[in-house]
C-alpha cells in the first residue's frame, strides 16, 4: 500500500492555495480547506471543483473546459483528504468503489464529554430535511430513513473533551455530527447538532483524514493521509498520536 504524505503544495488558478496530496493523470488527491463549499451551491461562494479545474486548466494550459469528477463529499466547514477523477472512466470506477465499499474513509473529530464505550458501532436510522438541512435520528422502518453506520474509538481525552477515530461505514448526509450528538457527545464547534454547547464562531472539528481506495486503472491500493492543523482543540493531542491511530 502507497502512502501520500502531506508536502506538496499547488497554487490554484486563483489566489488560493490547495495543498495536493497524489496526482496523476486519472486522479486528483487534495486537502479540503475548511469552509469552502466542495461544488456550487446556493450562496455562490467559490468552491473547490471550480477551483481545481482552473488550476488544472491553468497548469497543464488545458483549452477549452477540464473534466474532473465528484466521487465523495464534506460537509462545508470540514476540511481533509479528498480525492477527485480527472477523466470519467476514473469516477465511474471510484463510485463503484463507493458502492462496493471498498473506498475507505477514516475521520478525526474532538467531541464534547466522552462516549459510554472506548470503542463501538453506532448503527442508526437517520432522515434528512432538506427545507432545513438537518438530519434526525429516527425509529427504524421510518419512511425516507436511511441506515448509517459508523465505528469509533477513543484516542485520548483532555479538558472535557475526547479524540476519536470514526471508521465511516455508510455516507449519510452529516452522519458523524447527528451520530455522535445522538449518544450525548456533539462535535465541537457543530452549531448545527451541538449549539447548546459550542460557542457561535467556532471551527468545527471534524477532519477527513484517510481516503483509501483501489486506483481505478492499475488497481494499486492509493491512501491519501491529512491531518487536522495543530490549532485548538486538535492541539490538545500530539499530532504523532492521530497519524499513528489512523494509518
Amino acid at each position: 500500500m502507497t502512502h501520500h504524505l502531506p508536502g506538496k503544495s499547488e497554487r490554484t488558478g486563483s489566489a488560493s492555495s490547495i495543498e495536493i496530496l497524489y496526482e496523476d493523470n486519472h486522479l486528483l488527491g487534495v486537502v479540503k480547506p475548511v469552509n469552502i463549499p466542495v461544488q456550487e451551491d446556493a450562496t455562490g461562494d467559490l468552491d473547490l471543483l471550480s477551483l481545481l479545474k482552473e488550476d488544472v486548466k491553468v497548469r497543464f494550459n488545458k483549452p477549452g473546459n477540464v473534466y474532473m469528477g465528484l466521487v465523495h463529499r464534506l460537509d462545508r466547514p470540514v476540511g481533509g483528504a479528498m480525492v477527485f477523477a480527472k477523466t470519467s472512466k476514473a469516477a465511474s470506477r471510484l463510485s463503484e468503489s463507493v458502492r462496493s465499499h471498498s473506498f475507505n474513509k477514516v475521520y478525526l473529530t474532538v467531541v464534547h464529554g466522552k462516549p459510554p464505550a472506548s470503542h463501538g458501532r453506532l448503527v442508526d436510522t437517520l432522515l434528512k430535511d432538506a427545507k432545513s438541512n438537518t438530519v434526525t435520528v429516527v425509529r427504524k422502518g421510518t419512511p425516507g430513513g436511511k441506515e448509517a453506520i459508523l465505528d469509533y474509538s477513543v484516542l485520548g481525552t483532555a479538558e472535557g473533551f475526547s479524540l476519536l477515530k470514526i471508521d465511516l461505514l455508510t455516507g449519510r448526509s452529516h452522519q458523524i455530527r447527528v451520530q455522535l450528538s445522538s449518544i450525548g457527545c456533539p462535535l465541537y464547534g457543530d452549531q448545527k447538532y451541538g449549539a447548546a454547547v459550542n460557542r457561535p464562531g467556532q471551527q468545527i472539528a471534524l477532519w477527513s483524514a484517510v481516503v483509501g481506495f483501489p486506483h481505478p486503472v492499475t488497481k494499486n491500493a492509493v491512501e491519501l493521509l491529512s491531518l487536522p492543523p495543530q490549532t485548538h482543540p486538535w492541539s490538545l493531542w500530539p499530532q504523532p498520536l492521530q497519524k499513528q491511530a489512523v494509518l
